[in-house]
């Protein structure tokens, strides 16, 4: 699996890409697959608010692109003092390709500032197995 290390530096250099002329709050994601490969997004804002799509929409769409569907970790970066963790509907999108104990790591410019298991983030969730899709 790839790094820590490997994973900030990815979603680090992804948020500097982010289209955010509106908000000006750039996010960057980074997916780590159980084979190591990484896939990075970031947040792309629109002037039909809120119709732009989150950082780690993104990733999950590249990993799905190129065949992958497995989640193993992720790391979120955000700017600014408070954690910048997953919203409410990245979070469900996270658990569809993920495990309650798949690791979330939120980061800031300086580096990892805490870590959650999926299970954290979103306790009791419906998922996949649920629909017995899996």
């Amino acid at each position: 699996m790839a790094s820590l290390d490997e994973l900030f530096a990815a979603a680090k250099s992804v948020q500097q890409r982010a289209y955010a002329p509106y908000s000006r709050f750039k996010v960057g994601a980074a997916i780590a697959t159980p084979d190591g490969k990484i896939f990075t997004g970031c947040n792309v804002e629109n002037a039909a608010y809120p119709v732009g799509s989150c950082a780690e929409a993104g990733a999950i769409a590249a990993m799905i692109a190129t065949g992958e569907k497995q989640i193993a970790a992720i790391v979120v970066m955000g700017e600014g003092e408070n954690l910048v963790t997953p919203c409410g509907g990245c979070r469900q999108r996270i658990r569809e390709f993920a495990t309650p104990a798949t690791p979330i790591h939120v980061a800031g410019p300086e580096g990892i500032r805490r870590s959650f298991t999926l299970d954290e983030l979103l306790p009791f969730s419906f998922g996949p197995d649920n629909l017995s899709a899996r």
